[in-house]
């Protein structure tokens, strides 16, 4: 164990990063369930991996806005897609889904086959590279994330356009796998929404964006001192603390239950 490994330096910005994808993905996931689409983020960001993938192909590697422009454009397509066969195919979409990952994953190896750097490209698109992640680099992702939720909460843009949830979800994806890896776009987006999938409102989303802020440091702080992949060790800290959180929220919720039942009874 290396104590000297928590070093703020490297651990602030990769932990800032986690708490910039919380910011839209724990808003973002409680959607996602209501709709029983588990999965669609796995697919778009998937996708957004091909433009990444196809952008180093072509040598577009040195920009970062060629490169951004590309997963942006291929996420959208995809989601688009998805919008359209939701409309189309509503009963199978969650199986027309799981489709389109394999597609889109099976798309990212065939890129890859004769590139020597394939095997390091495709892990680090999965699992990400949250340590290398700095300051500088979240500016950008942080103004985009900003109005993203400005256009959800404030504008209520859901309301009026059916398909700008498909169109948000692809930009906030997109820019969330190039940070933390495909790995923890879907477990930051699920585990936390799942685990307070019975609470309401604002409270919802406070306590599940909470959730994963303790999982990010515990698993950013874990893997440092173990010398283990940041991004593994963090996915298996949302889980391990989403089963915690889930069994004392259970308890919590029987407590409340049978004290609301309990009759009141007046002194004669």
């Amino acid at each position: 164990m290396n104590w000297q490994a928590l070093d703020l330096s490297i651990l602030g910005p990769a932990f800032a990063a986690g708490l910039l994808v919380l910011s839209t993905h724990v808003p973002l996931g409680r959607l996602v369930l209501q709709r029983g689409i588990i999965f669609i983020d796995l697919a778009v960001a998937q996708i957004a991996g091909i433009g990444v993938i196809a952008a180093d192909q072509f040598g577009w590697d040195s920009s970062p806005w060629q490169v951004q422009m590309a997963a942006v454009s291929t996420a959208i397509l995809g989601a688009m897609l998805l919008r359209w066969t939701e409309k189309r195919f509503g009963n199978i979409q969650e199986a027309l889904i799981g489709v389109l990952f394999v597609l889109a994953a099976t798309m990212s190896l065939l890129l890859l086959a004769n590139n020597p750097h394939g095997g390091e490209h495709l892990k680090d698109l999965l699992v990400g590279q949250i340590l290398w992640v700095s300051y500088e680099q979240l500016i950008p992702a942080a103004i985009i994330y900003a109005a993203l939720l400005f256009s959800w909460f404030v504008l209520k843009i859901g309301d009026r356009f059916p398909s700008a949830f498909y169109l948000i979800f692809a930009i906030a994806v997109t820019v969330s796998v190039q940070l933390v890896g495909v790995y923890l776009v879907f477990t930051s987006l699920i585990v936390p929404a799942l685990v307070m999938r019975k609470l309401q409102g604002t409270q919802q989303l406070i306590y599940a964006f909470l959730l994963g802020a303790c999982a990010y440091a515990l698993g950013l702080a874990a893997s440092a001192l173990f010398d283990l992949p940041s991004g593994a060790v963090i996915v298996w800290s949302l889980a391990i603390c989403g089963v915690l959180v889930s069994i004392l929220l259970k308890d919590q919720l029987k407590k409340t239950n049978s004290t609301q039942k309990k009759p009141n009874i007046k002194a004669s």
